[in-house]
């Protein structure tokens, strides 16, 4: 677990027309990523952010990019998403049938690599590579649309996850948290050992662009 708790400001929550003030309001308060959610319509039943988006973010902030692909066979489309170091790259267990070879082919572009798995995904698929990645990113919802409510037995996977990692002694993997994270999930994941927090609308979304910095400061004394 890290020692200081992070979020991750899950874009698909904006609203464009506010999107320069809310990122001015992102970097006053030390948002420390911003999530992405690249979706293709076949992996999950939404269409989400693409590359041209990602690109002109990139033109408007320096805050490093969580990238979520929510795509299918994402190893074949890696080169079209423009990779940096600073970036979290999170690709899902379920979306290949060569996890361990889109992880390998993760590895050039100097991120930081995430494996993502869904609710009913047990964590026992995460046993064989481990040593392929630097962080796990706990689905607290099924993926593709913002404002869900999460699914209550996610929080004792939370556990389940937090301890494997100890059996491993592999403390040193990130455990990120996504979907309805709440200031009172938020409290309780950090708890349990989540470091860094996807923030959307059950968090520092809520209400309209002025609320975003006392939310955020909600959210932070949450997990601190």
């Amino acid at each position: 677990m890290k020692e200081k708790a992070e979020i991750s400001a899950s874009m698909m929550c904006t609203d464009l027309v506010d999107l320069y003030e809310t990122i001015q309001i992102f970097e006053r308060n030390g948002v420390e990523h911003l999530h992405i959610d690249v979706m293709d319509g076949t992996f999950v039943p939404n269409l989400g952010l693409g590359v041209d988006y990602i690109r002109g973010l990139r033109k408007l902030t320096s805050i490093p990019l969580d990238i979520h692909l929510m795509i299918k066979d994402p190893e074949y489309k890696l080169q079209w998403i423009g990779i940096k170091e600073t970036d979290i790259v999170s690709i899902h267990y379920e979306s290949s049938f060569q996890v361990q070879r889109v992880l390998d082919w993760l590895q050039p572009y100097g991120c930081q690599r995430f494996l993502a798995i869904n609710p009913a995904t047990p964590i026992g698929v995460l046993e064989e590579v481990l040593d392929y990645i630097d962080g796990i990113n706990l689905l607290m919802v099924n993926p593709g649309f913002a404002g869900q409510k999460m699914i209550q037995s996610t929080m004792k996977k939370a556990e389940k996850l937090v301890n494997m990692l100890k059996q491993a002694q592999r403390e040193d993997i990130i455990v990120e948290v996504d979907g309805n994270i709440t200031p009172e999930h938020g409290r309780r994941l950090r708890e349990i050992g989540a470091s860094i927090f996807v923030a959307g609308k059950s968090s520092i979304f809520k209400g309209k662009v002025d609320d975003y910095e006392h939310n955020i400061k909600i959210l932070r004394q949450a997990i601190e």
